[in-house]
């Protein structure tokens, strides 16, 4: 192993043996039945780098529900599909409210403020849907997240996927608001249950760090989208990938990030490095608290950061 890829190596482990053994874990995200009995005292690391190296810590090795993680794919995939036009029917600012909050989509007359948040991605995963059956649309979902990790032992937990239908009803009221706005193609039931599923994918720490390269723009890395939507879906990234906590985000580690509420949070250092970092327990905001503070003693420890 290269003399610089064992001082990352040193990095994650120093990492993970204290942020990674805090006592002070957050909240597993107990308003979806399937994740309230995750281990909350587990925590994963890993780093792809662009020259080629997967370095891992901790329980890089555990599959994990990506959740919001997989609306980074499925921008990639509704911008493929129909181009700019996706920005007529979804913004590209910050919100500053909550995730699931119908505050905003009913000032702005049913037009979601960014992508990120859950009214937005369900409007790109109705874009992917058009056209296609759920099955389908998920297929290519699914193709494109395996692609991007090179590893096809990527899946959807059917559990995950049924809790969550049973409980989104905030998701289903964002989602008949919008089709009141004539701002959804298909039928509610039949977005939702694209949405929630693709939520569902379950990766590890290792595998979500693969998925991560085609956002580095590095040679070698997987080329699935062009170099111009590489820098767009980074900079949404960096503004709205936390929900409203992406600013504090964004001050603490510097870097592009999508977070989910399973625990997992996407990092793009771009031309160096895709990171990915699980653990359970989530800020006020949704966001891996551990996660978080690790990210930041990651970038403070590389000085890996997109303002030099």
């Amino acid at each position: 192993m290269p003399a610089a890829s064992n001082a990352l190596q040193d990095i994650l482990r120093g990492i993970t043996r204290t942020i990674g053994a805090s006592a002070d874990r957050g909240r597993v995200a107990d308003y979806i039945p399937e994740l309230a009995g995750v281990d909350p005292d587990q925590f994963g690391i890993a780093i792809a780098t662009a020259d080629g190296q997967l370095l891992t810590a901790g329980d890089a090795a555990v599959p994990f529900s990506i959740q919001s993680v997989s609306k980074v794919f499925t921008l990639a995939l509704a911008l493929g599909k129909i181009g700019d036009r996706l920005w007529d029917r979804v913004g590209r600012e910050p919100s500053g409210l909550a995730f699931d909050s119908i505050l905003l989509l009913e000032q702005e007359r049913g037009r979601p403020r960014n992508p990120f948040i859950n009214a937005g991605a369900i409007v790109t995963t109705d874009v992917v849907l058009t056209g296609s059956s759920p099955r389908e649309a998920l297929g290519a979902i699914l193709r494109f997240v395996r692609d991007a990790a090179d590893d096809a032992d990527i899946h959807i937990n059917e559990a995950v996927a049924r809790s969550e239908i049973a409980t989104g009803h905030r998701n289903f009221a964002l989602a008949h608001y919008m089709l009141s706005h004539q701002n959804l193609t298909n039928a509610p039931d039949l977005t939702l249950g694209t949405y929630f599923h693709h939520c569902a994918i379950e990766m590890t720490c290792a595998q979500l760090a693969m998925a991560g390269r085609f956002l580095i723009d590095a040679p070698g890395m997987p080329r699935l989208i062009s170099p111009q939507r590489q820098r767009r879906i980074n900079a949404l990234m960096m503004t709205c990938g936390h929900y409203n906590g992406s600013g504090d985000f964004a001050f603490r580690v510097g870097l592009p990030g999508k977070s989910g509420v399973g625990g997992g949070i996407l990092v793009i250092a771009p031309g160096k490095a895709s990171i990915a970092v699980w653990s359970p327990g989530l800020n006020a905001y949704g966001n891996s608290k551990l996660g978080t503070e690790a990210m930041e003693a990651l970038t403070t420890q590389t000085g890996w950061s997109v303002f030099g």
